[in-house]
């Protein structure tokens, strides 16, 4: 992850929510210090040590903080995994946008876990997709590899993905594979979304980088992929879920997408506790 651009988010994340002033803490504390406990409500993933190293040095550059865990372990219920001190305002400043961040990061970290294990594949990956939230895709997509999964492509800058849309506009997908390396270096791959067996035979013809099975069930998969040589990676995207991903399990894909664990994501249940005594 970028720490450089994380930080530069949680500034802009602190400054949204803090304002001119933090007209609260302000009214009621000076310099006195104090001592704020993260604690584990649910079972998960945990994901978000950096948020927390570089949040709450930006707000007070004496806090000390201990973490007892890292990126990709699992908490319990109950498992106090963090402990931060230093001035009371800048913790209770600090504390909301870092246990937002944490919570989500965490939560999709958790999804991604559950997918994998459902998965239960050694070829097959879990990937992601570009349904992110705008602002939090960096955050979002680094969760998903903490949670045993890969990152699919960044945005529209990082790799080339011919849709439905794109063959009807440019004519085929021969024609748009064409017109894409055409344009591109030899380092930018090219994938090709297809919804037939035609489709998957003329992108194989075209050389794509990678060949997308588009709403297939598994069988359809099964009997397609033949078609595809070794050296062109596939995907299977759209329709998967929960409760139809074992069924992909021995398609043969080397990817499976799936929007769902960054755009529908239950945020990891955490508070934060003032520490007594």
């Amino acid at each position: 992850m970028n720490k450089l651009k994380l930080r530069l988010q949680l500034e802009q994340f602190f400054l949204e929510d803090i304002g001119d002033r933090d007209v609260t803490s302000e009214s009621i504390f000076g310099e006195e210090m104090g001592e704020i406990v993260f604690i584990a409500k649910d079972n998960g993933i945990f994901c978000g040590e950096d948020v927390i190293r570089t949040g709450f040095p930006i707000l007070d550059d004496k806090v000390e903080i201990d973490l007892k865990v890292s990126d990709g372990d699992r908490i319990e219920i109950g498992q106090t995994f963090a402990t931060v001190k230093g001035n009371v305002s800048s913790l209770l400043q600090g504390e909301r946008v870092v246990l937002n961040l944490v919570q989500r990061m965490s939560g999709i970290a958790t999804q991604t876990n559950e997918a994998v294990s459902i998965l239960n594949s050694e070829k097959t990956k879990i990937t992601d997709t570009r349904k992110t939230t705008p602002g939090l895709r960096m955050l979002e997509k680094y969760a998903v590899q903490c949670g045993g999964g890969v990152n699919h492509r960044f945005g529209l800058y990082d790799a080339v993905m011919i849709k439905d849309n794109h063959i009807s506009f440019a004519g085929s997908i021969t024609k748009a594979v064409e017109k894409a390396r055409s344009q591109l270096g030899h380092m930018v791959k090219v994938e090709v979304e297809t919804e037939t067996k035609e489709q998957v035979m003329e992108a194989v013809e075209a050389k794509a980088d990678v060949i997308m099975f588009d709403n297939r069930k598994p069988e359809e998969i099964k009997t397609w992929i033949g078609l595809v040589p070794d050296e062109i990676k596939t995907e299977a995207s759209g329709g998967i879920n929960f409760d139809n991903l074992a069924g992909y399990s021995d398609t043969g894909v080397d990817v499976i997408s799936l929007g769902f664990l960054t755009h529908t994501v239950k945020a990891l249940d955490i508070s934060v506790k003032v520490q007594i005594g």
